[in-house]
């Protein structure tokens, strides 16, 4: 391992921006991640930033597996909707029917250049 290693990056711990719940998304800047437990804003909170989870969707939209997945920032809804100031976080794990509450996704783990 290199001398400079600090981790993989799975987990990262950051400042919650608003009060969050396990297991809801969590966004700081162009970085999103599931929080493994509750926390108050300004505490810091554990993220995931990979693996597969059930996440509160657009209700009106159908998915199919493999498509991008995008979060909306004003909402913290997961969409299919490439709409501009949208932040991509992953791909659908499965499909998703309309209408539908949740969908599963698959987190892609890395922060993209900047929000669309």
């Amino acid at each position: 391992m290199a001398k400079n290693f600090i981790q993989t990056g799975n987990v990262l711990s950051v400042v919650a921006p608003a009060d969050v719940v396990s297991g809801a998304l969590v966004k700081v800047g162009v970085l999103c991640g599931v929080a493994q437990t509750n926390a108050l804003a300004g505490a810091t909170v554990d993220i995931d930033l990979e693996g597969v989870y059930d996440l509160a969707k657009t209700s009106a939209q159908a998915w199919t597996q493999g498509q991008a997945i995008y979060m909306v920032p004003g909402t913290l809804l997961c969409t299919n909707a490439a709409t501009a100031g949208n932040l991509f976080i992953g791909a659908a794990a499965e499909a998703a029917v309309n209408p539908s509450s949740t969908g599963k996704v698959r987190l892609n783990g890395s922060a993209p250049t900047a929000v669309a």
